[in-house]
């Protein structure tokens, strides 16, 4: 089958759109000095432009207010929002709001997306993703011990999660929770809804991480205990039992999306080390000049390139055949890309020295969130072996003690398949 990554002239027109304004109205939010009130009046001034431009929350359909548009679409834009920590917000595609927003349009009763999704895209609501757990291995989702009870119509949550994206500024938050001990270990969990001022519900803290100043606002990373809260039966996301499935719909192309954002953000960290290869002089000559620094130049275009078509091609995948279809793909851009945005803004880094390692630079900034990427959504660990499975399932071991290529044997079973047509060019001589 033809791998076609195309897209219309209009909708390239729209990626033009996407990169100036990017690049003149969003870039500056990242050192603009401003209270939240002041910040989020320019927030929502930006967002309204994007809106009228029909590119806000473009990962959902049109009858919730997106565009519709494919993976290979969506990827494209997220290159783009990806060059700035701030983008996504600005265009409404920020996580965990993006992915949680998915789920509730996907598996959400119309009474869930009349009072949680509508005003989450609207502006009005924020949310948050609770799933990791400080006792379990955030690898393995199987060791979940967070539990729902229910008890009449309501569900009793009891457990300690951490690592739950914006928990601080929610206004609720999507709990991942055991419901059916006893099931399966990927049928004992669901998804419900937990409003973030139900009794019962503790949050601890934003747990500093190396990510720093753009968290913000409150933005981060939460420790959220859940000591008899209570919520009502219907708050239950899709089936009982559904946890894993509904993550896996929420993952999978959000993947996508992390990983042309990572390539957003290498390609502006590939800018600054081209420019200052040409800008800086050490030795009698520019640093472009330098053999090392030339290496370092083409081995990250190079990188950043293979990860860019292994991106659009996951995606494209998905747009033809669904996100089942592409898992090793996805699995393979998770950690492929993790080290090239790592690699590209380190090489950067270098190029520009004690500056490049201050903070009077983004890079590192950049650095601090780039070590991140080979953990969440599945530490490269995970997507390596699910990978190397993959490819292993569709081979099998050789018959006998020899290798498939073994020389000898090949030779004797050549010598066997030709053995006429050789004595018949003999008796012919």
């Amino acid at each position: 089958m033809t791998w076609d990554f195309s897209t219309e002239p209009e909708f390239e027109a729209k990626l033009e759109w996407m990169r100036d304004f990017v690049r003149d109205e969003v870039y500056p939010l990242e050192v603009l000095d401003a209270d939240e009130a002041g910040f989020m009046r320019i927030v929502r001034s930006l967002q309204a432009e994007v809106k009228r431009q029909q590119l806000w929350a473009t990962h959902l359909p049109p009858e919730l207010g997106g565009q519709g548009y494919g993976q290979v679409k969506l990827g494209l834009m997220h290159e783009i929002e990806g060059a700035s920590v701030w983008a996504p917000i600005v265009f409404g595609n920020q996580a965990p709001d993006s992915g949680n927003s998915e789920i509730l349009a996907h598996f959400g009763t119309p009474a869930q997306k009349e009072r949680w999704l509508h005003p989450l895209l609207e502006g009005r609501l924020r949310s948050a993703f609770s799933m990791t757990e400080p006792d379990n291995a955030g690898s393995d989702p199987t060791l979940l011990s967070t539990a729902a009870v229910l008890k009449g119509n309501e569900w009793v949550i009891n457990g300690h999660k951490w690592f739950t994206s914006n928990g601080m500024i929610a206004d609720f938050l999507i709990a991942m929770v055991v419901t059916d001990p006893d099931a399966g270990p990927y049928e004992r969990a669901s998804m419900i809804i937990v409003p973030a001022d139900a009794a019962g519900l503790r949050k601890v803290r934003n747990i500093p991480t190396m990510a720093g100043e753009h968290e913000r606002f409150g933005y981060g990373h939460a420790e959220i205990l859940y000591e008899d809260v209570r919520v009502p039966a219907d708050n239950l996301l899709g089936k009982r039992g559904a946890g894993f499935l509904i993550a896996q719909a929420r993952l999978g192309p959000g993947r996508i999306h992390h990983c042309m954002r990572w390539l957003g953000q290498a390609r502006r960290a590939f800018d600054m080390l081209c420019e200052r290869a040409l800008q800086r002089e050490a030795f009698g000559k520019k640093l472009a000049s330098h053999e090392t620094v030339q290496n370092w130049i083409a081995d990250s275009a190079a990188e950043m390139q293979a990860a860019r078509l292994m991106t659009l091609h996951a995606a494209w995948i998905i747009d033809t055949q669904g996100a089942a279809a592409a898992r090793r793909e996805i699995s393979l851009i998770k950690f492929f890309g993790a080290k090239v945005l790592h690699d590209v803004i380190d090489r950067a880094i270098q190029v520009h020295g004690s500056l490049g390692y201050s903070a009077d630079l983004p890079l590192e900034e950049m650095y601090r969130h780039a070590r991140a990427a080979r953990m969440y959504d599945g530490p490269d660990e995970v997507h390596r072996v699910s990978v190397a499975r993959q490819i292993l399932a569709g081979y099998q071991a050789p018959e006998g003690m020899w290798p498939r290529e073994h020389v000898p044997t090949r030779r004797e079973a050549a010598q066997l398949k030709f053995a006429a047509l050789l004595e018949a060019a003999t008796t012919d001589v």
